[in-house]
């Protein structure tokens, strides 16, 4: 049976798109806790494990709150973004502030009548002294275990919302939920999550409608919380969440060689990188190149078909097309003819 939300015309005019940094930092910390299935997630996993096992890192009291062995966590550890693009220290800040009240009625909510963790019955006591290291300890996970790839995170994530107020626009909220999840289902008035559950789940909703967050680290799922202290929250798999490891992977690149001898090494690299979007001013940091020689490049490319485009804010994000992967995916099944002799 279904987890359903009730949404009417006032919660859809105040639905809207957002992306948290503290979502993802939650949830790579529940990948690290073995919760759910990496899959494509897992050469992060394997590259943070391996981070950790030089440099470990200690979370006393997030770890289990998070690592709950339940398929939910307090939903004060994560409220809703309060723009579509917060800084994580303005995150922090919304939940430093959870009332002590809402605090103490999510742990109920969560821990119920069982064997409640050690940093769960210290939060009962002392929430706002808690709820100050709990985020120091985001800060310092996120530090160093998602901030160097945040930059890719962002621009996957960037590209979906731009790909679904596309949907929005052309055909509206049926459109928009029936594309963004095969368990998504959206019909008079309810959205609903399909379940294992024996009897249907209903959501007691936040104020002011929805807040959808692309996910790259909940990937596959889509979820939303039971009961919330901010706005309610729907989380889903980001278009493409693949490819932000894409360069972390062992098997990367292995068609260059011959793409560089028919588009030049340089372009051939780049769509490489493009198979996770990105914008000019990050390539250019990437490449070690200036703004405006990444420019002719891309745009050579794009004229070929093989990238496409789509404005994100101020910024405009590049990613390769069917056409371009194709390409890549053909090259990387030719055998390598004589070595490029270099070009751009």
């Amino acid at each position: 049976m279904p987890t359903v939300l009730e949404l009417d015309i006032a919660d859809l005019a105040g639905t809207r798109f957002a992306i948290s940094r503290l979502q993802e930092t939650a949830r790579a910390i529940s990948l690290l806790g073995g919760g759910k299935p990496a899959s494509v997630n897992q050469p992060w996993l394997d590259w943070a494990r391996a981070r950790l096992n030089d440099k470990p890192l200690r979370l006393p009291r997030l770890w289990s709150l998070i690592n709950t062995g339940k398929d939910y966590v307090p939903e004060f550890l994560v409220p809703a973004p309060a723009t579509p693009r917060p800084a994580l220290q303005d995150e922090l800040a919304r939940l430093r502030a959870t009332p002590d009240d809402a605090v103490r009625g999510s742990l109920h909510r969560v821990f119920g009548t069982g064997q409640w963790p050690d940093s769960a019955v210290e939060l009962h006591r002392d929430p706002a002294g808690s709820l100050a290291e709990i985020a120091a300890e985001y800060a310092e996970f996120h530090a160093r275990l998602l901030a160097p790839h945040w930059e890719r995170i962002q621009a996957v994530l960037d590209a979906d919302i731009a790909y679904r107020t596309g949907m929005l626009a052309c055909g509206g909220a049926r459109a928009l939920f029936s594309d963004m999840h095969p368990g998504l289902h959206w019909a008079d008035g309810q959205l609903s999550i399909d379940d294992c559950v024996e009897q249907p789940q209903q959501v007691l909703m936040g104020p002011d409608g929805v807040v959808l967050l692309p996910s790259v680290f909940n990937w596959p799922y889509v979820s939303t919380r039971m009961a919330t202290s901010s706005q309610t929250t729907l989380s889903y798999p980001a278009r493409g969440a693949a490819t932000v490891w894409h360069t972390l992977s062992d098997a990367l690149s292995t068609g260059l060689p011959v793409l560089s001898e028919l588009i030049g090494v340089t372009r051939a690299r780049m769509l490489d990188t493009l198979r996770s979007p990105a914008t000019t001013s990050a390539l250019a940091r990437q490449f070690e190149v200036t703004p405006g020689a990444v420019s002719q490049h891309l745009g050579v490319l794009h004229r070929a078909g093989l990238l496409t485009r789509a404005r994100s804010g101020r910024s405009v994000l590049y990613q390769a097309s069917d056409l371009g992967l194709a390409l890549l995916t053909v090259s990387s099944a030719l055998p390598s003819a004589l070595p490029s002799t270099g070009g751009s």
